[in-house]
């Protein structure tokens, strides 16, 4: 777990929103129910919920990916996102034991 690109990423509002977005995707991301959520939340509803570009929304979603924050699938010509929920585990058990 590499702390400086776990803080980078977590230092932008979007990133944030993105990530507490994909915490609850049922909540966030109603329109996703037709596909599901197993493999977690195509990028282009990200993107339209963000409101920004389709290159920044896959900037944002690699930084975050880079850092292990989300995990993706690829189906077809679609990618899924989801929250890694063990690096966030381990995120707050570095916060309490080391920080």
């Amino acid at each position: 777990m590499d702390q400086v690109e776990i803080f980078k990423a977590l230092s932008n509002k979007t990133r944030l929103q993105i990530l507490s977005w994909l915490k609850e995707p049922e909540m966030s991301f109603p329109e996703q129910a037709v596909y599901g959520y197993e493999a977690g939340v195509c990028v282009g509803q990200i993107q339209q919920k963000a409101g920004l570009t389709q290159s920044t929304v896959s900037e944002y979603l690699s930084t975050l990916q880079r850092a292990g924050l989300v995990k993706s699938t690829r189906k077809g010509q679609w990618t899924y996102y989801q929250r890694n929920e063990e690096a966030f585990a381990a995120l707050g058990q570095l916060i309490q034991s080391e920080i």
